[in-house]
């Protein structure tokens, strides 16, 4: 029965964590959530290492997905590997989603990806700052990133905490998004 609890009051702390995150409460460095965030991304690690270090079908990796976010992920999803988390539990993935090559989700304040939505290859997606005052610096602040439904985002493109992107919308290749994007626009890159 302990081993029983146990799972259970993991599960419970590791969903509370998730929450809090996706809420934007900071974690402080060394903090009983800081121990937990470096732990899941241990986790993440893991898993993503078995995603990227051979060949799976498309079936396969929607398995390997689906243990990476901790939810059943829609059939229609697709991804070409490899595919880099930090923690993967607080990705929300809709249908008709396709994830290209080498793209990094830093996804601990939270990432929602709307159906139909294409990101390409080597995108990044940060959801984590940290505090600019040095002696906070190690703190953590979460603030996630909304991406609307039919939403490309080009190759080599960085999305920063807190951006929404609306539906429809293309991010270029290269860009770096730092302000929201509005629906059925372009965001072009800097030069």
């Amino acid at each position: 029965m302990k081993n029983i609890d146990a799972c259970n009051t993991e599960e419970n702390e590791v969903k509370g964590y998730l929450l809090r995150l996706r809420q934007g409460n900071r974690v402080e460095r060394k903090s009983s959530d800081h121990m937990l965030m470096h732990y899941l991304s241990q986790r993440a690690l893991r898993i993503t290492a078995s995603l990227n270090n051979s060949y799976h079908n498309q079936e396969e990796i929607r398995v390997i997905i689906s243990e990476i976010t901790g939810r059943e992920i829609d059939f229609s999803f697709s991804m070409f590997p490899p595919f880099y988390t930090d923690c993967g539990m607080n990705i929300f993935i809709g249908k008709n989603v396709f994830i290209n090559s080498g793209c990094h989700f830093q996804d601990q304040g939270g990432i929602y990806i709307g159906d139909g939505s294409l990101i390409g290859s080597q995108v990044v997606i940060a959801t984590i700052n940290h505090d600019l005052r040095p002696e906070h610096r190690g703190d953590n602040i979460p603030s996630s990133v909304h991406i609307g439904r039919n939403v490309w985002i080009g190759s080599h493109a960085t999305i920063l905490p807190g951006v929404s992107i609306g539906d429809n919308a293309v991010v270029a290749a290269g860009a770096v998004v730092t302000k929201d994007v509005d629906a059925n626009t372009i965001k072009k890159t800097h030069r």
